[in-house]
């Protein structure tokens, strides 16, 4: 072999070798990107390699070769000299911005969220121990992960019936013989499981089930304000007709209580009920069912007659699997809507998150794999409402104990300061033993 060869081969080698190095520390600084280097069986071999490690910031390779060395090189040993220092210019770069503290954006927004209170006090003339009030808003609800609390935290109220109806076995677990009696039932919900409210719904009246007169409601409402000194949420058949004249006598029967009726829809005589709860100072649950549109006209409708600070609104969710994604989507429009200043929608959301309970997955017998029901259904209550809570939801109205504990936990959890210190212990509300009743 010639010395010619023998120096052409030994080019070749250290060509190949000036590749690999360059190669790897081009590797080496992308993987840096990543804030993770592991190398493996690794051995360079090199005239001059320099790495600069600086103490407290990201390691940055630095190419170092000789410009002699650089020119006489082949063009693809300089083709990959010229990529390792191109990746060692943007290294420099990626450290630069790591050294940045970043700041979570907070827009300001010109809309609010009016405040509604729901009871009233002896003080204001009514017989409440407790009010709640609710709404307020300056951002949106996803904020509350990075540390905004809006002015006043969601509140939870328990779904009560004015007759006996069909309900989940876990819901009969816990309430026993008292769904057969209103005012028992209420009292159960706020001496034992902590509701901050009570929601009545007064479906007997309803022509077509037992077609209740308007004073056997007033009846009923009357004992559960002696039974509970909490506001009360008053929920008609959803008959059109027969609601408007239960709400009237209602409303005239408790003037001063800070009753909260729910709920008004367009399908309604609006003119024939709204005058009468003018004069008293209840509140109104504008009902419009996913559609902004719809609520934005119902709200413009009970201006008329209503303050908007005595007016909440309910654009309904369904449970998951059968609407909660169009529900939420609907309630997170209308709060970016009425933070950007459409005064029609500035009203804190009203969500009848029982509604989960019409999903058969929350009530029905399925595979083992699924897990008890009794456990189920609870879970799907709860899941919907987180749901809710994402989209800046204000009052809740919940028909099993374990949901309300949960929901109380993780407003707690996101509204307390300071923080508890082990965030998955404070995440892990669902024990594994089922809670007893």
């Amino acid at each position: 072999m010639s010395e010619k060869n023998s120096k052409r081969d030994k080019d070749e080698i250290k060509a190949k070798q000036e590749s690999a190095i360059y190669s790897l520390l081009a590797r080496i600084a992308e993987a840096l990107e990543k804030g993770v280097i592991e190398l493996y069986n690794v051995e360079i071999n090199a005239e001059e390699l320099e790495i600069r490690l600086t103490p407290q910031q990201l390691p940055v390779p630095v190419v170092v070769t000789p410009p002699q060395a650089v020119a006489e090189a082949k063009p693809e040993v300089k083709a990959a000299y010229e990529v390792a220092k191109a990746v060692e210019v943007i290294a420099k770069r990626v450290v630069e911005l790591a050294r940045i503290a970043f700041e979570e954006p907070r827009p300001q927004f010109s809309g609010r969220v009016l405040e509604v209170k729901l009871g009233a006090s002896r003080r204001e003339g009514g017989s409440r121990n407790s009010v709640i009030v609710v709404g307020g808003h300056t951002m949106p609800a996803y904020y509350y992960l990075s540390g905004y609390k809006p002015p006043h935290p969601p509140a939870f109220g328990g779904d009560v019936f004015d007759m006996k109806i069909g309900l989940p076995r876990a819901v009969k677990l816990a309430f026993g013989d008292a769904l057969d009696n209103p005012a028992e039932w209420a009292r159960i919900w706020v001496e034992k499981y902590g509701a901050e409210a009570i929601d009545i719904h007064l479906v007997s009246t309803d022509p077509t089930i037992r077609d209740a007169s308007p004073e056997e409601a007033v009846k009923t409402v009357d004992l559960i304000l002696q039974a509970v000194k909490v506001p009360i949420v008053v929920g008609g058949s959803g008959n059109p007709e027969k609601d408007i004249i239960v709400f009237r006598r209602v409303v005239e029967a408790f003037p001063s209580e800070g009753l909260v009726i729910n709920s008004l829809n367009l399908d309604m005589k609006l003119e024939d009920i709204c005058p009468y709860i003018a004069k008293t100072n209840a509140i109104v649950i504008d009902f419009s069912p996913m559609d902004l549109d719809k609520a934005e006209q119902i709200n413009r409708k009970v201006y008329e007659w209503i303050p908007r600070n005595r007016i909440m609104l309910d654009l309904n969710i369904g449970g998951i699997g059968y609407g909660t994604e169009y529900g939420f989507t609907t309630m997170e429009r209308a709060r970016l809507s009425a933070l950007i200043g459409n005064e029609l929608l500035q009203h804190p959301f009203n969500v009848g998150a029982a509604n989960a309970w019409g999903a058969r997955e929350a009530w029905i017998t399925m595979d083992p794999y699924w897990g008890p029901k009794e456990i189920r259904g609870p879970l799907w209550e709860t899941l919907t409402s987180l749901i809710c809570l994402l989209t800046g939801a204000d009052y809740y109205m919940l028909v099993h104990p374990l949901t309300v504990k949960t929901m109380k936990a993780i407003r707690e959890y996101l509204f307390s300061e300071p923080k508890p210190k082990d965030p998955e212990k404070a995440l892990d509300w669902l024990s594994r033993s089922l809670p007893v009743f």
